[in-house]
């Protein structure tokens, strides 16, 4: 993918992946509309790559048609659609109601929404990139977050319908799938989330490498971390025994969270 003057949309731009994304779409010649919630994380990264903040909710129906909206009339049209933002909590069907529905929103129906505004504009014109953050949890699991796990394997599995239905229409859907990122998301997960994610974990600016790598040969998933290929096919080829390794990991991982 050309990148220089393209117009192109990061949310969850004001730190983390999303943030080390913007500054190498920007470095490529993009020009980058950077969202966030944190109205002055975004402004601080737009700022400094010369991009413009559009801070809001990226998630809910309002708030990414508005975006998108005005995300079209400050670039003159979106190219590139980085669907970034993600929450990530604890729990299993115990957690509340309200944890669930907000992952569901934020993790899944962000892309959605997006999609539905954005394609009609995409098909017209014979292109456009859809790029999701989803998570080695989407080809895997999250040991310890229900949500979390359940909500990216739902992103995945939107990314793998929008490839089929438009891929040959010129619209191209991306899915970057990292495991263990040093981002505020990791600080906060916790000691199991630490002893699972901490070991392999790089950092956004290694993810934003995988990613440029990514748009240029325009692959399907972009895996920062490779290992995670050979743990997707481990999960496909022998699922009874790949449950039975995360089991281990899980009386391991819990078990020593209990003790401390």
């Amino acid at each position: 993918m050309e990148l220089n003057d393209i117009g192109a949309v990061v949310t969850g731009g004001g730190n983390g992946i999303g943030a080390a994304v913007a500054r190498r779409l920007a470095g490529a010649g993009a020009r980058v509309v950077v969202n966030d919630l944190d109205a002055n994380a975004a402004e601080a990264v737009a700022s400094e790559i010369g991009g413009i903040a559009v801070p809001g909710d990226a998630a809910s129906e309002e708030g990414v048609t508005a975006l998108i909206a005005e995300a079209g009339a400050h670039l003159g049209g979106i190219d590139l659609y980085m669907a970034n933002a993600g929450v990530a909590v604890s729990g299993g069907p115990e957690a509340p109601e309200a944890d669930w529905d907000l992952s569901w929103q934020v993790n899944v129906m962000a892309h959605v929404r997006a999609s539905r505004e954005l394609l009609p504009g995409w098909l017209e014109r014979g292109r456009g990139r859809l790029l999701t953050t989803v998570s080695a949890a989407g080809l895997l699991t999250m040991l310890g977050s229900a949500p979390y796990s359940v909500t990216k394997h739902a992103a995945l599995a939107f990314g793998e319908w929008m490839s089929a239905t438009y891929g040959d229409r010129g619209i191209t859907t991306q899915c970057v799938c990292p495991l263990g990122v040093r981002t505020n998301m990791l600080d906060d997960s916790g000691s199991g989330g630490q002893a699972i994610l901490s070991g392999d974990a790089i950092t956004p600016e290694e993810v934003a490498d995988a990613v440029m790598a990514g748009l240029a040969d325009g692959r399907f998933l972009i895996l920062p971390h490779p290992q995670a290929a050979d743990y997707y096919a481990a999960r496909a080829t022998d699922t009874d025994a790949w449950l039975a390794g995360m089991r281990r990991l899980q009386a391991k991982v819990f078990s020593d969270e209990e003790q401390a």
